[in-house]
């Protein structure tokens, strides 16, 4: 059975019908984007937060990376410090160097020694990292064409040695597009050269992405029975080609289960 529009999807739809449906740049659209946003952090979050109770000894490194990246589109910005990313972070990197401590027969619980130096090797890591990402995420949220590529740089470089890898579509990924487009738009201004290739490239699948996004996110809102499969697969393909992965919870892992819904009436 098709599942019952909730109450902001009610909302999403009547603002779409005053506008005479969702189009890229709506307010709908805008809506629909920020309910996703919301909805994954929330998935995301009720499994880590769970965890973080129950068996705080199981949040992974991959747990935090995908609640701060959840949570931080979900805001719009950096998350606080105490924030649950934060406490995911935390606990991550502990227990990191407890399974290092483990692996080289030493017991936290056996003697009364400072915390591994390890442990606080990548907590000092981390905070960097943190300190960092709070100055870009200002940036890219309020003044995008003020952010320089060293600020990129240095947080690519944090968010490298925080968490051993650097996201696709994360925070420092973001931050380097957005100095490619800062660079093209100076070159372009200055001898009127073309837009740097990589980055309209870029652009133009974000706005592909957008375009499917408008769409499906509308009959998710507005008649979830009438989604197709091939929607669902175009909408997977872009938002894989715009961001390099395809969250979980997201628009096209909604769209998806839709599918799977209505294939069962």
């Amino acid at each position: 059975m098709a599942a019952k529009p909730t109450e902001a999807a009610q909302a999403i739809s009547e603002v779409s019908h005053a506008e005479g449906g969702t189009t890229k740049g709506s307010q709908s659209a805008q809506m629909q984007s920020e309910f996703t946003r919301q909805r994954n952090f929330e998935n995301v979050a009720s499994d880590v937060s769970s965890k973080l109770q129950s068996a705080p000894g199981s949040i992974s490194k991959e747990d935090a990376q995908a609640v701060h990246r959840a949570e931080t589109r979900a805001l719009g910005g950096q998350p606080a410090s105490g924030s649950l990313s934060s406490q995911a972070n935390h606990q991550a990197a502990v227990n990191q160097g407890a399974t290092a401590a483990s692996g080289a027969n030493v017991s936290a619980q056996t003697n009364a020694t400072p915390v591994d130096s390890r442990v606080q090797s990548q907590i000092d890591r981390q905070a960097n990292y943190e300190d960092a990402a709070s100055k870009v995420g200002d940036k890219l949220a309020n003044d995008p064409s003020s952010i320089t590529k060293d600020e990129a740089d240095t947080l690519h470089s944090r968010e490298q040695r925080a968490f051993g890898a650097t996201e696709k579509g994360g925070l420092a990924s973001q931050a380097q597009h957005q100095v490619a487009e800062n660079e093209g738009a100076t070159t372009t201004r200055s001898n009127a050269a073309p837009i740097n290739p990589n980055v309209q490239s870029q652009v133009d699948r974000q706005h592909n992405y957008e375009d499917v996004a408008a769409q499906v996110g509308s009959k998710l809102a507005n008649e979830p029975q009438n989604i197709t499969k091939g929607e669902a697969d175009l909408m997977h393909s872009r938002e894989h080609r715009a961001q390099g992965y395809t969250e979980k919870g997201g628009l096209a892992a909604e769209a998806q289960h839709q599918v799977a819904e209505n294939e069962k009436v």
